[in-house]
């Protein structure tokens, strides 16, 4: 990317995204963060030897795109002093939000109306360049534009387009918030483990191992989660036996209220946040 970029907050999701641009090889010199914690600055300056300051306003001033990386909470009071600075410029900047439940509308007319705008939801797996991120654009997005959202966001993991903005919701609830259920499942495997007499270092290395090792399976086969299980069972096995628990449990209704419960969370947040 030749382009530079201006993130307004210097927190762990810009960071992370700041570190897979520079390993990607884009230039610390295009880069800056603004934060008004100026250890924050320091921070990202002498991590990545980026520039940092507190001023959002130059940072929108000149930047080729501005990346909203604060929280929800407080999008609205830091885009709206912004407003004339990209108003009055030549060549509106690419806008790219990192922060949940705000629509894309909100995010226009805080800044003046009439912007490409790019709602993205990614995951904490994006610390560790593992993250799974789903885009969308509005229709003043162009095609170059949306190439570089892309490699902004695919430089910490895989990145997914979505035509409307409504599936957001969904998004939320399987990728989202989706880390927090496989910490839950290597939680409760764990303490399974030691129930069953493991020392519990070695139950949580086998469960973060087999959940790392089956996901990195599923991702490189052709075959379908349901049938990859299948492959791992044998009649009147023991693996069968574990997934007959499962299913008698009632798992797959589980996660569907758990997600649901989710997506209706996250449609609540819209109005909260965007109000």
């Amino acid at each position: 990317m030749n382009q530079t970029v201006a993130f307004l907050g210097a927190g762990n999701m810009a960071g992370a995204i700041i570190g897979g641009l520079i390993e990607s090889g884009m230039a610390a010199d295009n880069i800056t963060a603004t934060s008004p914690d100026s250890a924050a600055q320091d921070a990202v300056r002498e991590k990545y030897g980026i520039h940092s300051h507190a001023d959002n306003q130059k940072a929108a001033e000149s930047a080729d795109i501005l990346v909203l990386a604060v929280k929800p909470q407080i999008l609205k009071a830091v885009c709206e002093p912004l407003k004339g600075a990209i108003q009055a410029r030549e060549s509106a900047p690419l806008i790219i939000s990192v922060a949940a439940g705000i629509l894309g509308e909100n995010i226009d007319t805080w800044l003046g109306g009439g912007l490409p705008i790019v709602r993205c939801m990614p995951n904490t797996p994006a610390l560790v360049r593992a993250g799974a991120s789903v885009l969308w654009a509005n229709d003043r997005v162009s095609d170059d534009q949306r190439t570089s959202a892309g490699e902004l966001l695919g430089a910490v993991g895989r990145v997914e387009w979505i035509e409307r903005e409504s599936l957001m919701d969904a998004v939320t609830a399987v990728s989202g918030s989706g880390p927090a259920y496989f910490f839950q499942i290597f939680e409760a495997m764990e303490e399974a483990g030691v129930n069953l007499g493991l020392p519990r270092d070695t139950a949580r290395r086998l469960a973060l191992q087999t959940g790392f090792g089956a996901a990195s399976m599923a991702l490189a086969s052709d075959e379908s989660p349901a049938q990859l299980k299948k492959n791992v069972m044998s009649p009147n096995g023991s693996t069968e036996q574990a997934v007959m628990s499962f299913e008698a449990a009632g798992l797959a209704e589980i996660f569907e209220r758990a997600m649901i419960a989710c997506a209706n969370r996250a449609h609540e947040m819209q109005t909260e946040f965007s109000s």
